[in-house]
């Protein structure tokens, strides 16, 4: 597989360079430190500001979604590797006034681990700040040790919905409790048919037979439930959303946000086939389908495959999903 890049090792801050160079009126590198992206316009003193440390690779989650409206800044880790503690204390520092920080961290082990610790050290630096720990794969623990589960795409919910909770003033205990009801009302679940190549090694992430699909697989390659026989998009939607709608479990009458996420390497004919059977189960069991999100936001390269999220809203959570945002890589209908 070919990859028009430069030297391997020079990939991630190259392209944080081209991302900062090509939308200057909405971000900017901290002027110590590349590897933190941050608005251009901060909001006001006064107002919580949201973080998050994670790993490159899976763009434009989440450096494309610094911004009004959603994120403050991201520690910019190496490819598919947590950031450093000293990296995502020096993000907390860099964007503290005193109203507060939350950090989100997705449910993967270095991420919590190096966050946690970060956030040890910059409390004893005086900064007030708090995290809050995402997580929504369903293939990955039962619904009674959900606190199991892994960070997937549905975690998107999280940063548009406290992003703009955060817009309008809320307080840092105020953006951590709408944080835990977002995410315990999320499920999501991914299905693999083809395998990404790493850019640093050009080999393929995971092998699959052609004849063959991962159902539940995780964003870097985490073993799944089920491997199954490749069938029709139909059918494979269906055995996906009956294990989504099941979790909750989602029921008649609910009205809920939807996310179709391309892992990368899939097509947007297929995502709105896939779409179309959605909508349909959803219908099928009057469940109202809220403003759905469709295309490439979480990635892992160009794996071929996508995952369906499920958030069932409140009232509030609906309307701050269609608050106003101003970031370069996130769009929903």
């Amino acid at each position: 597989m070919k990859k028009i890049i430069n030297n391997p090792d020079h990939i991630v801050d190259e392209m944080i360079e081209g991302y900062v160079s090509a939308y200057p009126d909405i971000v900017k590198c901290h002027e110590k430190n590349s590897r933190i992206v941050m608005r251009a316009n901060p909001k006001p003193t006064d107002k919580v500001r949201i973080i998050i440390g994670n790993g490159s690779g899976h763009e434009p989650i989440a450096m494309g979604w610094v911004g009004e409206g959603m994120l403050d800044a991201n520690a910019v880790g190496e490819l598919f590797a947590a950031p450093s503690p000293s990296l995502i204390q020096e993000t907390i520092e860099a964007v503290d006034t005193g109203a507060g920080v939350l950090v989100l961290i997705s449910n993967h082990s270095g991420d919590l681990i190096n966050s946690k610790s970060a956030l040890v050290n910059a409390k004893a630096a005086g900064c007030n700040v708090d995290m809050l720990v995402m997580y929504d794969d369903i293939s990955s623990a039962p619904r009674e040790d959900s606190r199991n589960r892994r960070g997937a795409a549905g975690t998107t919910f999280i940063y548009k919905i406290l992003g703009a909770f955060a817009e309008q003033g809320a307080s840092l205990i105020e953006l951590k409790h709408l944080g835990e009801t977002i995410r315990d009302h999320t499920c999501t679940l991914g299905v693999s048919v083809n395998p990404g190549i790493s850019p640093l090694t050009g080999q393929e992430m995971f092998s699959l037979p052609d004849d063959k699909i991962y159902v539940g697989m995780g964003v870097h390659g985490e073993p799944g439930i089920a491997e199954l026989e490749m069938t029709s998009c139909d059918e494979i939607v269906e055995f996906v959303m009956s294990k989504i709608l099941s979790d909750l479990p989602f029921q008649s009458g609910d009205r809920v946000l939807v996310m179709v996420n391309n892992m990368g390497g899939s097509t947007l004919m297929e995502q709105l086939i896939i779409y179309r059977k959605i909508d349909s189960i959803l219908k099928r069991g009057n469940i109202e389908a809220l403003s759905p999100l469709i295309g490439a936001l979480v990635t892992t390269q160009e794996t071929a495959g996508f995952s369906i999220s499920l958030c069932k809203v409140t009232p509030q959570m609906e309307a701050l999903w269609n608050a106003p945002f101003k970031v370069p890589f996130f769009y929903k209908v």
